[in-house]
């Protein structure tokens, strides 16, 4: 976009997958109390590394998401942008059709 615009956006529905949790609720909830999300790295051996803290999205199995076939094919980063769109897409109540599927 270049220039003003009067484009608006609308937020229909949300998802989340991070340090404070596994969808929305929860995230919303870590972040509310005041939960940190930050830790030991515990997906791989940090040893060898400097920094051996970071933010991971701890019990993320995406087999309790998508397919076992769907989730072998896909990074961990697209597996987590595929459970966040799909807990968007319930939370907007958005009814996906033969007629809307390409959208």
């Amino acid at each position: 976009m270049s220039g003003t615009s009067d484009a608006r956006i609308v937020v229909t529905g949300m998802g989340a997958v991070t340090p404070l949790g596994l969808n929305v609720p929860d995230f919303w909830d870590g972040l509310v109390n005041g939960r940190s999300g930050i830790g030991r790295v515990t997906l791989f051996d940090a040893e060898k590394f400097e920094v051996q803290i970071a933010g991971e999205a701890s019990g993320f199995d995406a087999r309790d998401f998508m397919d076992k076939k769907a989730a072998r094919r896909l990074d961990r980063f697209s597996q987590f942008a595929v459970t966040a769109a799909c807990e968007a897409v319930r939370d907007a109540e958005y009814e996906v059709t033969a007629a809307n599927a390409e959208r």
